[in-house]
């Protein structure tokens, strides 16, 4: 009989720009890695070891995307989990203390005590048309800032500013212009997108991102 399994093993992951720390629970086991693919690969060749049940990691944006790839790879069970409901959970146990070793042991511990559903990492595709339209968000967000700054500026500085709003402008038609065409190469895609258009308000933009969001 597999001891690690009748224990349900539960993993907790701390994510760092350049460390990953880990909590292997109920073995009261902690190691950290370098959040590069060096340290990745030394820690996936860990965990595997005590075939765990569950691996999660706070969603941070994209910190956690290399590990949680690895992991896919690996065909580890890994939950990408919402910050959000870790503080919450946090909370509800009058936590206060907090470095790195404690918060991976409270990963862990929310992975065994929740139990969250273990996510379904999108295709590669769906993965860049998401990553599209939110660098599309971003460079509307710069370019409104410079727009607002280009009416209340003084007309000597406004002269920098053109440049700018020119390349941002640029930027965006290219980036829009990636979005159609990932559209276009992949037939399903280009069916949910015709449908999605053919409603009132839903431009291809509006498409795409609901799309990416939701590709199902």
């Amino acid at each position: 009989m597999n001891t690690n399994t009748v224990q349900n093993i539960h993993v907790g992951v701390d994510t760092g720009k350049s460390q990953l720390d880990i909590y292997i629970r109920p073995l009261d086991i902690y190691f950290n890695v370098t959040n590069d693919e060096k340290g990745i690969k030394e820690a996936i060749q860990t965990i595997k070891k005590y075939q765990p049940e569950r691996i999660v990691i706070e969603a941070t944006g994209r910190l956690e995307m290399p590990f949680i790839l690895a992991c896919d790879n690996a065909k580890l069970p890994y939950v990408i989990a919402n910050p959000l409901h870790i503080k919450k959970f946090s909370g509800a146990l009058g936590n206060r203390a907090k470095n790195d070793r404690l918060d991976a042991a409270l990963i862990a511990y929310y992975a065994e005590a929740i139990k969250p559903k273990l996510t379904q990492l999108k295709s590669e595709n769906i993965r860049l048309m998401s990553d599209l339209v939110t660098r599309r968000n971003q460079l509307l967000s710069m370019q409104t800032m410079e727009k607002n700054r280009h009416q209340i500026l003084s007309k000597s500085i406004v002269s920098s500013i053109k440049p700018i709003l020119t390349a941002l402008k640029n930027q965006i038609k290219k980036v829009e212009a990636r979005i159609a065409k990932l559209i276009e190469t992949c037939p399903d895609y280009r069916a949910k997108n015709e449908i999605l258009q053919s409603m009132p308000g839903i431009g291809k933009i509006a498409a795409a991102s609901i799309i990416s969001n939701v590709p199902e």
